[in-house]
């Protein structure tokens, strides 16, 4: 199979044609050489995600508008609707105040006597020494004996329902448009994170949980969707609304007015007091679920050994003590934040009642009619609800902006090496490979390869050996541009790989793993999958030479038959004769066989290994074995000790010289013998 940067490699692909989608592939592991007891230990120490500060959040938040700025000319159109909606709801209580007017008009003008005028009918009520109710009657707009003046009350009352209805029909439409620009950032934001994925270096993956990267992938994700979807379409309305509510009250009653707006301070402090509280809560609650994830990816995909080992109930305890971690962190976030919406609410009750008292007397005094200080009072019970909207969504925000950072942090993670604007493409493809003066290092501090130069001639077999650490995968990585080199170059039919496209050094390399590996899918797709434009006829020779045909025509459904990464019914021996003839299809120069036949038994060995042989045909080979009898043939051994090449030379060269290769093939093949 062959590698590329991203998805799949790149052989010949004819003009016209789109490359087919593909499942995502696996890379090779570097080689500090850790037990997979040290990569557990590893996990379980790494550090908590720590909350990020105060500057970084406002920095989040920018970065989450930023997202909507490709649909701002859309966002000004639901702004403006939203705006007109506010409006139409603003007004209309207003309105209904008047139609409140009407009814109460009418009836104190029943009350009064008929044929004088409004002054008139003051006078005689104070003469008679009802100045309270003369003041109330100067105040008010009455035709002394008229009553209700129901055609009036009729019209009011439709202007209302007119009022409230084209405010629910904007008010729906910027939501639904915001709701179609929100799922579009976020399948965008998907999407840039896919792209990023594929470009993050080797190294990412070796020093990141898969499942906390999972996690950020989708949960994270689709909580900036939640938070997206309900906090800014609400925060718009309810910052509109609270604005339109403040000039309607403004209008009505200034002194009135400002006795509501200490709702307002009042309400912002609570609101900051409780989101700052809440804030590094919902980051725990984040970095806790990333890592629950990682121990559950963790513990289903070692289940086996887990349970061979007996480690069951340290896994539970580790399972215990993260989701306890998380329950805390999610229940003082909820807790926290929920205090909002009560207090705001107590608040607003406070105000709703001393707006009653004052508006009664100012109703009784005649400087108010009773319409003016209804409408003023459902205002006043209107301004809560924005407010506790605001403080609730306030409290989403840092749900989302926690959610937000962890995807952000994927993005600004520093990608490979970018290629030549120019790249260099060899002539041919006859698989020379040359290392000159190559050192490299996983960490400055540690340097594993110094000085290495090694030079591998078209079609030659190198095998490559030495003890568990030496240096032998990372030459893997290396070739691959996996890493890059510290220093000296590699060069590929005489062309330094870092002056090639990364597409154009992988489509030249096929390599077959240790731990097989296949995609959900047919075999005859498995086996494509090295060459997305093979024929029939070359996936069916592919098969036939590395002796797949063999055991799939005993098969029910044959090629078609559906095989995935954990299937059972195929043997470890067959799955990778599988990845075999998927080398077959690519027809690389240069195959990498890493320990291809060391978890099959004999009998397979033998097929594994008349496989391989056919496909070293006529390409440039490196071969990673601990078992040296399969290597005997090998035109070369290289063998290499913390980083550097001790020894080389063909087989009875090296066992002549009684070197550290005839050690290790007397240790070996002394304990078969014991």
């Amino acid at each position: 199979m062959t590698m590329s940067e991203e998805t799949q490699p790149i052989p010949s692909i004819p003009p016209g044609k789109d490359v087919p989608p593909v499942s995502p592939k696996p890379s090779v592991s570097p080689e500090p050489d850790v037990s997979p007891d040290q990569d557990v230990a590893r996990s379980e120490s790494a550090p908590e995600e720590p909350a990020a500060p105060p500057v970084s959040r406002a920095r989040t938040i920018g970065k989450i508008l930023g997202l909507l700025h490709p649909h701002r000319y859309a966002v000004y159109s639901i702004l403006i609707a939203a705006l007109l909606g506010v409006v139409s709801q603003s007004i209309a209580p207003y309105v209904l105040g008047r139609g409140t007017d009407i009814i109460f008009n009418g009836v104190v003008g029943q009350q009064l006597p008929s044929g004088v005028t409004k002054e008139q009918a003051v006078g005689q009520l104070r003469a008679d020494g009802r100045d309270q109710f003369a003041d109330m009657v100067a105040g008010m707009d009455v035709v002394p004996g008229v009553g209700i003046d129901f055609a009036g009350l009729v019209r009011t009352l439709i202007i209302v329902l007119a009022l409230y209805l084209v405010s629910s029909a904007l008010i729906w439409m910027a939501a639904y448009g915001l709701n179609e620009i929100v799922q579009r950032t976020v399948r965008e934001l998907r999407s840039r994170i896919e792209r990023k994925i594929h470009r993050l270096p080797l190294k990412y993956f070796d020093t990141h949980s898969r499942g906390d990267l999972l996690s950020r992938v989708t949960n994270d994700i689709d909580n900036v969707s939640m938070g997206m979807q309900e906090s800014i379409s609400q925060l718009v309305l309810a910052v509109l609304t609270l604005l339109g509510l403040v000039v309607m009250m403004l209008w009505l009653s200034p002194l009135l007015a400002l006795i509501a707006f200490l709702i307002v301070p009042l309400s912002v402090v609570v609101t900051l007091l409780v989101a700052r509280r809440s804030r590094k809560h919902f980051a725990a609650q984040w970095a806790a679920t990333g890592e629950l994830n990682g121990q559950i990816e963790e513990a289903f995909t070692g289940h086996e050994l887990i349970t061979a080992y007996g480690r069951t109930a340290e896994v539970q305890d580790r399972f215990d003590e993260t989701n306890g971690r998380l329950y805390d962190a999610a229940y003082r976030a909820q807790f926290v934040s929920g205090m909002v919406m009560p207090l705001v609410t107590w608040l607003g009750n406070v105000v709703y009642v001393i707006i009653a008292v004052l508006g009664g007397l100012r109703v009784a005094s005649g400087t108010a009619t009773l319409g003016e200080i209804q409408a003023l009072i459902q205002y006043s019970r209107q301004l809560t609800q924005p407010l506790a909207q605001i403080g609730a969504l306030v409290n989403l925000l840092q749900s989302a902006t926690a959610s937000a950072e962890r995807v952000f942090a994927i993005l600004d993670e520093e990608e490979e090496e970018p290629e030549s604007d120019s790249p260099t493409m060899p002539w041919g493809r006859h698989g020379l490979v040359e290392f000159e003066d190559v050192a490299f290092a996983y960490t400055p501090e540690n340097p594993l390869i110094e000085n290495l130069s090694l030079r591998a001639e078209p079609g030659q077999m190198v095998a490559i050996v030495g003890p568990t650490g030496a240096g032998k995968t990372t030459l893997v990585n290396l070739i691959l541009r996996f890493y890059d080199v510290d220093a000296g170059r590699i060069l590929v039919d005489g062309v330094d790989i870092t002056e090639m496209s990364r597409d154009e050094l992988r489509s030249r390399i096929g390599i077959v793993l240790q731990d097989t590996w296949l995609f959900g899918g047919t075999i005859r797709e498995n086996i494509a999958y090295g060459n997305p434009y093979a024929t029939e006829n070359q996936i069916m020779s592919a098969a036939r030479m590395s002796y797949v045909d063999r055991f799939v025509r005993a098969l029910p459904d044959g090629y078609d038959t559906i095989v995935d990464e954990e299937n059972g019914s195929l043997s470890a021996g067959e799955r990778q004769l599988i990845t075999i003839a998927r080398a077959f299809v690519a027809k690389p120069s240069i195959l990498i066989l890493d320990e291809a036949t060391s978890s099959v038994d004999t009998r397979t060995e033998l097929l594994v290994q008349q496989a391989t042989a056919r496909l070293r045909d006529d390409r440039t080979s490196f071969v990673i074995a601990h078992r040296l009898s399969t290597i005997r043939d090998a035109d070369r051994i290289v063998v290499m000790e913390d980083g550097h090449i001790v020894e080389q030379g063909t087989h009875d060269e090296l066992l002549h010289a009684g070197g550290a290769y005839t050690r290790l093939y007397d240790a070996q093949f002394r304990a078969l013998a014991e």
